[in-house]
């Protein structure tokens, strides 16, 4: 008969050989440090007004620092590909867009990442409409106060009015594209760095107009320093219910206008289901504190927090609608 010593010693070896199946493994010690949210986008835009939104409760949840690092460029591709090429550990987390999983793949002939094979996608944060929005002094000196007056405008004008974006390939970029290709008029895109930047230029009047994501818009919209013509949405946003959607306004020409963001967390491929288990879990909770949900609902932004598996198909499902909008947009990026 076994003794005690025995059986104390044969269940720990029966506990180790179990740490190797499948299913079987301990939770990760994670984190045990800082943790990176990589915004590819630079500071003052939707996507890292988002992320800053989430950070502290992760941080508090997590008991580690949750730091937002701007990687812009590329409409979004090179924070991206940074993320997909780091570490799978869960220390480097992406706030990905419509644009950098979406839209980017069809837009650009080589891309630095495979927005599918190289992601495992956490959790959907939330979804935006665009707004329209013009410079006041801009708009009055084209007599724009509508969406139709800013189509006549641009017919009447080719290649004198002014379109920032916040980069290549979003969908702030796409859904200006959508608009010229509808309407037969020529705009000049001029791409930043993210909507913080493009929005200083607007509201100095450097540029005439944007189709910017409603919550880094909306401050500067209840402020009088842009003039919103319509959102781009199917219906009209609750956080703006006086501006019409571009559908609405547009006439014939636009009748089936629509082109909204949205933006996820997302993590390299092959990070520790358990990390993405809990950081979809508690992203969710945070998403549902009434400070967090209240502020994002006040910027025109819908929180979400799908599951890992749920945002995946999402991606797949915007992968394929947005390729149409850039083969009928005929947008390309070299």
């Amino acid at each position: 008969m076994p003794t005690r010593r025995q059986v104390v010693q044969g269940a720990g070896a029966l506990a180790a050989s179990l740490m190797g199946l499948p299913g079987a493994s301990a939770q990760s010690p994670w984190p045990t440090r800082p943790v990176r949210i990589v915004v590819p986008f630079a500071a003052g835009g939707t996507t890292d007004i988002l992320a800053r939104a989430m950070a502290p409760e992760l941080q508090r949840v997590f008991g580690q620092p949750f730091i937002i690092e701007n990687k812009a460029g590329a409409g979004g591709n090179l924070g991206a590909a940074d993320v997909a090429k780091s570490a799978p550990d869960g220390y480097s987390l992406l706030m990905g867009t419509v644009g950098t999983h979406a839209i980017n793949s069809a837009l650009y002939p080589k891309m630095p990442y495979d927005h599918v094979k190289d992601f495992a996608p956490v959790t959907l944060v939330a979804g935006v409409p665009n707004v329209l929005v013009m410079n006041p002094a801009n708009a009055q000196k084209y007599g724009v106060n509508s969406v139709t007056d800013l189509a006549r405008a641009a017919r009447n004008n080719p290649g004198k009015l002014n379109m920032a974006s916040s980069g290549n390939g979003t969908s702030i970029h796409l859904a200006g594209e959508l608009f010229k290709t509808l309407t037969g008029t020529f705009m000049v895109h001029f791409p930043y760095r993210g909507s913080g930047p493009a929005l200083l230029d607007l509201i100095a009047g450097n540029m005439d107009l944007m189709f910017d994501n409603l919550p880094s818009a909306i401050p500067h919209i209840k402020a009088g320093k842009l003039k919103a013509l319509a959102v781009t949405s199917a219906a009209r946003s609750a956080a703006l219910p006086d501006v019409p959607t571009v559908a609405e306004a547009g006439g014939a020409a636009l009748k089936d206008f629509e082109a909204s963001s949205w933006f996820g967390l997302l993590a390299p491929a092959g990070t520790p289901a358990d990390v993405l288990t809990r950081l979809q879990q508690e992203s969710v909770k945070a998403l549902a504190l009434p400070i967090i949900k209240e502020r994002m609902l006040s910027l025109g932004a819908t929180p979400s927090g799908l599951s890992g598996a749920d945002f995946a198909h999402y991606i797949e499902a915007e992968t394929a609608k947005w390729s149409k909008v850039v083969k009928a947009a005929g947008a390309k990026i070299d």
